[in-house]
């Protein structure tokens, strides 16, 4: 086996009745050495990547609404298209046009930052989407979880937050305290725990498989092997366009539980 842990297939000259095994790709696919350093920083491939992702979703707004024009152009007919996907399909449709509206700038910029780190998957010369590092999933739930807390006592107040969070309700009798436990664990603790694990659980397997069948093809190009070759490589094509489709729900679900939070964060019961 290669010594170098990031290579595809391990060996370039690995095939198919070539006397090595099939090598399938694991957690060191998800492994990356520093690229450089930067006054003691190092920055890393799944790094370099989520800032890129930052200058495109931030240089793409700034070229749509930089000039706004009253006809507007393709830039800013997409960009505008964009934003109001997620102002009216998401902000406005659960936290209401009134509330939202603060919120929608916040909204607008985790959809697309979500979604372009999760495009890099399907992209040539970097295909890793960044979201497969649980890292990355784990800072952005956070950023939504301290926002719907913050908001809670806020709105409420002290007592009353609490009172929000713990989903207290006079009417549930001797079940109550039972509740607010259950309900503690669920909002505190699990809330933000799943809210991670979706994105990064998702991303993490289908970069896992489209790779483990991006070797096979490889490796399978070899001989007869070419065969089940084909197929390999047509699996891929398949798992390419139907990750497409998961980046863009990952990150419309995440938007969307992060609307639902703010959103019982404000309302007057839990």
């Amino acid at each position: 086996m290669s010594a170098d842990p990031q290579m595809l297939a391990f060996e370039a000259d690995c095939q198919l009745f070539t006397g090595c095994g099939f090598n399938a790709p694991g957690l060191h696919t998800f492994m990356y050495e520093p690229l450089f350093t930067v006054g003691g920083f190092e920055f890393n491939k799944p790094m370099l990547l989520a800032f890129v992702s930052t200058l495109v979703v931030v240089g793409f707004f700034w070229a749509a609404f930089n000039k706004p024009k009253l006809v507007p152009g393709k830039v800013q007919m997409i960009g505008e298209a964009g934003y109001d996907f997620v102002r009216k399909g998401v902000v406005y449709e659960i936290i209401g046009k009134k509330e939202g509206e603060k919120y929608v700038p916040l909204m607008v910029s985790l959809f697309f930052f979500i979604w372009i780190m999760n495009l890099w998957s399907i992209i040539p010369i970097a295909q890793f989407p960044v979201t497969s590092l649980i890292a990355y999933p784990v800072v952005l739930a956070l950023l939504v979880y301290f926002l719907w807390v913050g908001l809670t006592f806020k709105k409420h107040g002290f007592v009353g937050g609490w009172k929000n969070i713990l989903g207290y309700n006079k009417d549930l009798g001797p079940i109550l305290p039972l509740i607010m436990v259950l309900e503690f664990f669920s909002n505190l603790i699990i809330r933000p725990f799943t809210h991670a694990v979706r994105l990064f659980a998702n991303m993490f397997a289908g970069h896992l498989l489209i790779v483990m069948f991006t070797v096979a093809t490889w490796y399978l190009l070899n001989g007869i092997g070419v065969l089940y070759a084909g197929t390999s490589f047509i699996l891929v094509m398949v798992m390419i366009v139907f990750e497409l489709f998961i980046q863009a729900v990952q990150a419309y679900v995440f938007v969307l539980l992060a609307s639902n939070y703010i959103q019982g964060a404000l309302s007057e019961h839990h």
